[in-house]
């Protein structure tokens, strides 16, 4: 337990972006103007009536909240468990990253931005931002690693339909990482008219606090929706884990429970190996990425290390700083599935309850399959998106489709 234990997960981040010692600002002078405006518009804007009515009606009638929350009877079989799916794959676009987008494209019409820009790993993240923008008729730019536009095609080609410019990445491993530096480089050029729509609880303060505040939803309504059918707190909360937006919007509402335990569950991909995984809390040491002090994968020289997931939205060498936080302040535990692992939770939904989830979420519930949980617990996992887009990877992986 860390110095910083007395401290509520009501009261992070400080006014520094600080989660405990995790978090702070560590951006280029030029964008420093730009987070302290957006920190002080959003302080402003999150206890605003008339701002929080107009959200809370886009949440309603154009993301369609809430979203409900599925017992899965079939897999409750098979994991031991009995299990609940908050189904944020229902959401507008098939993904939880809405809610987030929705809320930033807001703000960025408040402060006056005339264009947007995003980056994308898996491509949900560039679909939800692309759709926001269109809806608000803001010209939108999304950086995706040249990896990942191969890996997620389908999310390419949505994209480009609701007029969004994706712009290919070809750095590095051309994954999300690179997609990230990218825009943080056009930002850099263009902050006094540009918005930079950050995907997940990651990055410079506010970021992940503000991202964490508009994913918060998902957990709000789960604990509810829970206790109308348990009539109690789930003994379990399990969400996987790239950045982190959908497991921190889900455990918001359930952290400091004494009953309820929280699962972070990250990409195993294919071994123990540097370059073999994206198991930033389960393997990595503190380091700084992308604006911010966090767990992070690194090489024996401290260089920022190669990463590897099946799962294009969880292949990420870092995680969001508020992970790092419960995870010293022994609020969350986190744990990993391997790609195999994800893959035989894609099926298991599949096969018994008939939805096809995200490789994301496929791995949450390959690690529910390994039984780590006590026989008959209750457990709340989210469902953070559906799997249309991964169909030709999983077929791919198995053998059944094109090479």
């Amino acid at each position: 337990m860390s110095s910083t234990a007395q401290r509520s997960p009501r009261e992070v981040p400080d006014e520094r972006g600080r989660f405990g010692t995790f978090g702070g600002r560590y951006v280029p002078e030029v964008l420093i103007p730009a987070l302290e405006e957006l920190d002080a518009a959003w302080r402003q804007l999150r206890s605003d009536p008339v701002f929080r009515g107009e959200l809370d009606a886009l949440l309603r009638d154009y993301v369609g909240r809430p979203t409900p929350l599925t017992f899965a009877p079939r897999l409750s079989e098979e994991t031991g468990v009995r299990l609940y799916l908050k189904r944020e794959d229902l959401a507008h676009t098939g993904a939880h990253k809405i809610n987030n987008t929705i809320g930033q494209v807001l703000v960025a019409k408040r402060l006056g931005k005339s264009r947007v820009i995003a980056e994308t790993g898996a491509g949900q993240h560039g679909v939800a931002t692309a759709t926001a923008a269109a809806m608000f008729g803001l010209p939108c730019v999304v950086y995706m690693g040249e990896e990942d536009t191969h890996r997620q095609r389908p999310n390419v080609e949505r994209m480009e339909l609701l007029g969004a410019e994706v712009v290919p990445v070809t750095a590095g491993q051309r994954t999300l990482k690179e997609a990230i530096n990218e825009a943080m480089r056009d930002w850099a050029s263009t902050v006094q008219d540009t918005h930079y729509v950050f995907g997940t609880a990651a990055g410079p303060h506010p970021f992940p606090g503000m991202v964490r505040d508009l994913q918060r939803v998902i957990g709000d309504e789960a604990r509810a929706q829970f206790r109308e059918r348990e009539g109690t707190d789930p003994d379990h909360v399990v969400a996987c884990v790239g950045g982190g937006s959908n497991a921190i919007g889900m455990f918001t509402a359930f952290v400091g429970l004494p009953d309820t335990s929280l699962w972070g569950i990250e990409a195993g991909g294919t071994g123990e190996g540097v370059g073999a995984n994206c198991r930033s809390l389960t393997m990595g040491e503190p380091g700084i990425l992308h604006g911010a002090l966090s767990y992070l994968l690194q090489d024996a020289d401290g260089q920022v290390a190669l990463t590897h997931s099946i799962s294009a939205g969880l292949d990420y060498p870092g995680v969001g700083p508020e992970h790092s936080w419960l995870k010293d302040e022994g609020l969350a535990r986190y744990a990993s599935a391997t790609d195999a692992e994800a893959l035989a939770g894609f099926g298991a939904l599949a096969r018994t309850e008939g939805i096809l989830p995200a490789l994301e979420p496929a791995h949450a519930i390959g690690w529910l399959l390994a039984r780590p949980l006590p026989e008959g617990s209750t457990v709340a996992l989210c469902l953070s998106g559906r799997g249309d887009k991964d169909l030709d990877n999983v077929r791919r992986a198995l053998g059944t489709g094109d090479r």
